[in-house]
């Protein structure tokens, strides 16, 4: 069911970003649109679109946080495996994203930190320069 559900919704969500699916969609509104007067503008009418929108906009909030969340894994196990791998490396930020907001701040400002004191010890002084 897993593996089942997880090819459907890859498949729909890759749909979906091409160009053709909103062609579609716009196609859609436009004969929807254009029907309009048909219908004398009527409740029926407008409940087509009302409740065809809300139905695809529910489905694809699940599939796109599905095909999201399967790429954040694959993507954070793709980064800590070169995290593993890197001689120099610290395996300290192995599994970063499951620390709070906080935390995670906190270790963003140590390594910018970091990072600016080593630009500052690296850099050249002015000092004795003559212009």
């Amino acid at each position: 069911m897993d593996k089942a559900f997880s090819l459907v919704a890859e498949k729909i969500a890759w749909v979906s970003g091409k160009p053709i699916a909103f062609i579609l969609a716009l196609g859609s509104v436009v004969l929807w649109a254009a029907l309009g007067p048909a219908f004398a503008y009527s409740e029926n009418w407008q409940l087509v679109i009302n409740t065809g929108t809300t139905i695809i906009t529910f489905l694809m909030v699940f599939l796109i946080q599905n095909s999201q969340n399967r790429d954040i894994v694959a993507i954070h196990s793709k980064l800590n495996e070169l995290i593993r791998a890197a001689q120099g490396a610290r395996n300290e930020f192995i599994g970063l994203e499951h620390l709070t907001d906080s935390e995670i701040e906190a270790v963003r400002l140590r390594i910018e930190t970091e990072c600016m004191e080593r630009a500052r010890r690296t850099q050249p002084s002015d000092q004795g320069r003559i212009e």
